[in-house]
């Protein structure tokens, strides 16, 4: 379990380039900002603790969007909680795990990053309603894709 959040500004999402932790399977992708659950951590609880341990950043209002449901064959299978915030305390500050940048979200997509989350973040980027999206992984590439329990796609196999 697992909770991603998009600070969100101006046109823009604060995004986290991974390039400083050793075997990171996330290692040189563009990707939101959190983190794993800790015990007795509700999804919310862990996103504003995701984001103040990696940001600085105290969120005071956000939106709960979906659920991400990733398996893989190499990591396993993942749930995971997608929020996206627009208010926050504090001043960012430096993160352990890589650089922080505010992205515009027009060039987000030509980014490096896993190619499920281009579905998501277009979802996000059309205002979707909650959702749930099921991504199947074979290594790094994408094999399938399920929005609400129906294909995402028509071709699954060829989206990516």
């Amino acid at each position: 379990m697992t909770t991603l959040c998009y600070p969100e500004r101006d046109g823009q999402y604060l995004m986290l380039h991974r390039t400083k932790k050793v075997n990171d399977e996330n290692r040189d992708k563009w990707i939101g900002v959190g983190g794993k659950f800790e015990a007795g951590e509700s999804p919310e609880d862990c996103m504003r603790r995701e984001v103040l341990e990696e940001t600085g950043l105290t969120v005071t209002k956000w939106r709960y969007r979906g659920i991400i449901t990733f398996v893989s064959n190499e990591y396993g299978t993942e749930y995971m909680h997608l929020f996206t915030c627009t208010e926050w305390t504090g001043q960012m500050r430096e993160c352990d795990e890589g650089e922080l940048a505010w992205i515009d979200k027009k060039k987000l997509l030509s980014l490096p990053m896993w190619e499920g989350d281009r579905i998501f973040l277009r979802l996000l980027d059309e205002d979707a309603p909650f959702f749930s999206l099921k991504l199947t992984y074979e290594g790094e590439r994408l094999t399938g894709a399920w929005l609400n329990g129906k294909d995402a796609y028509p071709a699954n196999e060829q989206t990516v």
